[in-house]
């Protein structure tokens, strides 16, 4: 799915419509200190079988979420495009 480089959307922040350059969402990697990684780490040491159950289930798709950054304060505005998408977002160039 393409999305425009820039676009004219409201900001809340100046309370008017002005142009906005729209960047792909990337989270954050999973971090190798937190507490569920640290406790699986634990429960799987030594002879042990599986401490989870594999789930079988089929997968939804994931929710397309745009950073629109505003032209005039430089603020973040969040977007998920609508609906559970296996396309990927892609800038227009």
């Amino acid at each position: 799915m393409k999305v425009q480089k820039e676009m004219n959307v409201y900001c809340p922040y100046c309370n008017k419509h002005t142009k906005h350059s729209a960047k792909l969402y990337s989270s954050k990697p999973e971090r190798w200190m937190n507490v569920g990684r640290r406790r699986h780490e634990r429960a799987i040491r030594g002879y042990v079988g599986k401490v989870e159950p594999v789930a079988h289930s089929k997968k939804p798709g994931k929710r397309q979420k745009l950073m629109l950054e505003c032209s005039v304060c430089k603020k973040y505005v969040e977007r998920v495009i609508h609906g559970r998408t296996k396309k990927k977002l892609e800038i227009a160039r």
